[in-house]
């Protein structure tokens, strides 16, 4: 910004800043002012302080939200990033079929996640599922306590995969090939140079990737709300599907409202450990 003329640089950020205050700050102090109080939604609210709080925390539902949250997460955000940076490195290589490769692997993310969570419920069905079908068996794959959050992470993957190639095809063409020359006269096979090389210098994308997906799997609902509903015996569960219940099921906005104030300072606590481990590690010079 031009210190000579601050105003006109107030003015060209003004819409962006009337966007950030109004969707997120603002909801964030709302949620925070409405879990100081007990309120369902049609009577008059009592204010009852960290009351809420509490509650949460010595209940089990809200260790087990948290639970299920960072096994979903564990599961579906290492082993998408794997299988995008692999798709990536196929892409980037203009290959014969590439661009149409690219446009199918990208449907599933720019589709509804309910639309896919009702096909991909009729594909795990037990008795007249496509999934079944095709293996000649009778799997409980959604009502299965043991089976229900990978199957749930299995449809996530497939969601993400196709965005997460994207971004990384997008870094592996910044890098510049002379690199790779190099590494070849020096004899580094394609193991050592994807380990010793591409990794390295893909680590802006993969911090971006990392935070990004980290975050989308904290809050993820529509997927796991048309698949399993939070069942089977909240084995699926997550973080947003308890706030669904307790506001709109248990009419408890005020305890629903304190769950995303809690999920909202996890989400920066993680956010930041991600921040401190990558700064030391990345490097945005490939010149």
């Amino acid at each position: 910004m031009n210190s000579r003329r601050p105003l006109l640089g107030w003015l060209l950020i003004a819409p962006s800043l009337i966007g950030v205050t109004a969707f997120l700050i603002l909801p964030v102090l709302l949620a925070f002012l409405v879990s100081l109080f007990r309120w369902d939604l049609l009577g008059s609210r009592e204010f009852v302080g960290l009351e809420n709080y509490a509650a949460l925390l010595t209940s089990g539902s809200l260790a087990n939200s948290l639970l299920v949250t960072a096994l979903f997460t564990l599961i579906s955000v290492p082993v998408s990033l794997a299988i995008g940076l692999v798709l990536a490195t196929q892409l980037v290589r203009a290959l014969p079929g590439s661009a149409i490769v690219r446009v199918i692997v990208v449907i599933p993310w720019v589709c509804a996640p309910l639309a896919l969570g009702v096909v991909w419920k009729w594909i795990f069905q037990p008795s007249v599922g496509a999934l079944n079908q095709i293996l000649g068996v009778r799997i409980e794959w959604l009502t299965d306590p043991s089976l229900a959050l990978p199957a749930v992470a299995f449809v996530a993957i497939w969601q993400n995969v196709g965005y997460i190639s994207l971004f990384f095809q997008a870094g592996l063409s910044r890098i510049p090939g002379s690199i790779y020359e190099a590494a070849r006269l020096d004899g580094a096979g394609p193991a050592q140079q994807l380990w010793h090389m591409t990794i390295p210098l893909l680590r802006p994308t993969t911090f971006f990737l990392a935070v990004t997906q980290v975050v989308a799997s904290f809050q993820v609902f529509d997927t796991v709300f048309a698949l399993t509903g939070g069942g089977p015996q909240h084995r699926t569960e997550v973080i947003a599907s308890l706030i669904y219940q307790e506001a709109f099921v248990s009419s408890r906005l005020g305890r629903a409202s304190a769950i995303a104030v809690i999920l909202f300072l996890l989400l920066v606590a993680i956010t930041l450990v991600q921040q401190r481990w990558f700064s030391r590690r990345i490097t945005y010079d490939m010149s």
